[in-house]
């Protein structure tokens, strides 16, 4: 609507304006598509067009664990081996692939020698010559720290499984042809914007070099354009099975470590930062915590920031670019922009719609009320058989469940993530009870007959 644009366009403006930065950017998409695009300074002496390119910094991040998560899914690696598997040399032998995703490790945060965002990539020829005496500063697997290190043996890791093909060119085969993303690449592309940096105390302008980094490049070396990063935006939000599954980039948007203190606001998962905006706790003192919750990932480089940030509950994403090296809150813009619409415009749900095909009658049959103990739960069939239990008192455990073809289910969120759900049935074919995870759930409350662990007090119910 125009007052929501009107509202998209003074919020770029404040940040471009307040973060005094030569040039902003900014989109939103909703539905897999940008519904929204908006510029605000000049580059070149003119106001930037969606296919300016801008360096993205560690949103490449994004890019690297996609990349890792389909040598997983080809069955090339499995999240929990350790690196020092496929790439010789490490520092951290032991540290998981997981736990370079989610910046676990230990490592340190930086390469050793000259700050390596400004400094070329020849500096460090060999891997070796990226870690110092002392490479990994925290134990593995106990905390998140930041480490761009442990992307660029990520990036090495790509290229060990693809028989020594570039990450580059990885990325560029696998990823960026299939989503059309054609001006995303490792050098800048004409027309793209300079990198600047901006005086602290007077209006006045010092251009940032723009090196290859080298062996660092999967740390944050690529440039990108607002149109393409809305292609990656609605990739991230809904998938393409071209590149990664729904399912997978579900994973991703996981909390892989545990939070640093109660009512975290943001966390990580595999290659994405998640962020809680407007955090709040609810019902009191022992309540949960609510709030937007967004993942995605924020970048800079000298004279370079951007920021994209998805909320997949409302199908909608932001996205802010910036060439300036500091001064503006760029992931603020982003998820401003994300929020203006959300708030304006709430997601109007998707038309509900019949299940597509024949009816399987026996899971027909599976559906309706079932009761752990005396605690009543709603099993409900969706699409692709998929199961969903969910409590009916108000309290208890809900999850979704994806069906395997041995005819059990495997849980995807919750306590239930990873568990598995049987039917167990009589001896005419009828569905007994329901076993998760060694939870019985019967027909009835406490079912005398019922197999409940324990049994159940001969005379029953009483009063």
């Amino acid at each position: 609507m125009p007052q929501t644009r009107r509202a998209l366009l003074r919020r770029l403006a404040i940040g471009q304006a307040e973060g005094r930065a030569p040039s902003m950017m900014g989109a939103v998409v909703r539905g897999g598509r940008p519904v929204w695009t908006g510029a605000r300074g000049s580059v070149a002496g003119e106001e930037p067009h969606s296919d300016v390119q801008y360096r993205i910094g560690s949103i490449t991040k994004t890019f690297v664990a996609v990349m890792v998560l389909r040598l997983r899914d080809a069955g090339l690696l499995r999240l929990a081996d350790p690196i020092g598997r496929y790439v010789e040399g490490t520092p951290v032998p032991e540290a998981t692939i997981a736990q370079l995703l989610a910046h676990s490790s230990g490592l340190a945060a930086e390469p050793r020698g000259p700050w390596w965002e400004r400094t070329a990539g020849e500096l460090r020829p060999e891997q070796a010559d990226l870690f110092g005496e002392r490479p990994q500063r925290l134990p593995a697997g106990r905390r998140h720290h930041y480490s761009n290190t442990g992307y660029a043996l990520l990036g090495a890791l790509v290229e060990r499984l693809r028989d020594g093909e570039t990450w580059g060119e990885v990325l560029r085969r696998e990823v960026l042809e299939p989503l059309g993303m054609r001006r995303t690449t490792l050098r800048p592309l004409m027309p793209h914007a300079d990198g600047w940096a901006v005086h602290p105390w007077a209006d006045a302008l010092l251009p940032e070099p723009a090196q290859d980094t080298g062996l660092m490049a999967p740390a944050g070396q690529l440039w990108s354009t607002l149109e393409d990063l809305c292609r990656w935006a609605a990739f991230l939000l809904r998938g393409d099975e071209r590149v990664l599954s729904a399912t997978s980039l579900d994973e991703m948007r996981t909390p892989a470590v545990p939070p640093e203190h109660d009512g975290w606001d943001a966390g990580y998962g595999l290659g994405l930062q998640l962020v809680r905006r407007n955090g709040r706790r609810t019902g009191g003192a022992e309540g949960a915590w609510a709030g937007r919750r967004l993942a995605g990932h924020t970048g800079s480089m000298p004279g370079f920031l951007a920021a994209l940030w998805v909320d997949t509950e409302e199908d909608l994403a932001g996205i802010a670019l910036a060439n300036c090296t500091s001064g503006t809150a760029i992931g603020a813009v982003a998820g401003d922009l994300l929020e203006i619409v959300a708030d304006r415009e709430p997601r109007i749900p998707e038309p509900w719609r019949p299940l597509s095909g024949p009816l399987d009658k026996d899971l027909l049959a599976l559906t309706g009320p079932w009761y752990w103990g005396a605690n009543p739960f709603a099993l409900r069939l969706r699409a692709e058989r998929a199961l969903e239990l969910v409590p009916l008192s108000g309290t208890g455990r809900a999850s979704r469940f994806r069906a395997e073809p041995d005819g059990t289910w495997t849980g995807l969120d919750g306590y239930y993530a990873g568990e598995t759900l049987r039917v167990v049935r009589a001896e005419d074919g009828s569905a007994d009870h329901l076993d998760l995870g060694t939870f019985i759930f019967t027909r009835g409350p406490y079912e005398p007959a019922g197999p409940v662990p324990g049994g159940v007090d001969a005379e029953g119910w009483r009063v």
